[in-house]
């Protein structure tokens, strides 16, 4: 008996994970820029250091989803995360938001494999036989 190899599926699932992850760090740069008001009224300011690296933090989550394409970009947005629970030393809730966003891409990395392992396995939905 020969074993065949698993069919590629019809559309590719990790393209559309792409748009998951766009969507997911414009709302989380939505998020960090409403924090600038925190920042300005519990932290020292919005000009100071602390402000405008929210600020920087907030236009590199929208640069980010830009340059999705490449494999670097998961280590940069886990980064980005650590950046932000930083600011547990001086700013509680803008490290809150780190530590949400933290947690939602630990879980969409963690689905992303399961994905690879299932299609390298054969066995997702779209690659199984029509009779």
């Amino acid at each position: 008996m020969t074993e065949e190899s698993p069919r590629p599926p019809a559309k590719d699932p990790m393209k559309s994970f792409r748009g998951v992850m766009a969507g997911a760090l414009i709302m989380e740069a939505i998020t960090v820029g409403l924090a600038v008001p925190v920042v300005a009224r519990l932290g020292g300011g919005v000009g100071t250091f602390e402000g405008w690296a929210v600020i920087a933090i907030a236009v590199a989550l929208v640069v980010s989803c830009g340059l999705l394409r490449h494999a670097w970009m998961v280590p940069v947005i886990l980064a980005l995360q650590v950046a932000l629970i930083a600011f547990f030393v001086s700013t509680v809730a803008i490290g809150v938001i780190g530590l949400l966003f933290l947690a939602f891409w630990l879980w969409a990395l963690w689905l992303r494999r399961d994905v690879a392992r299932r299609m390298a396995a054969g066995t997702l939905p779209s690659q199984q036989q029509q009779d």
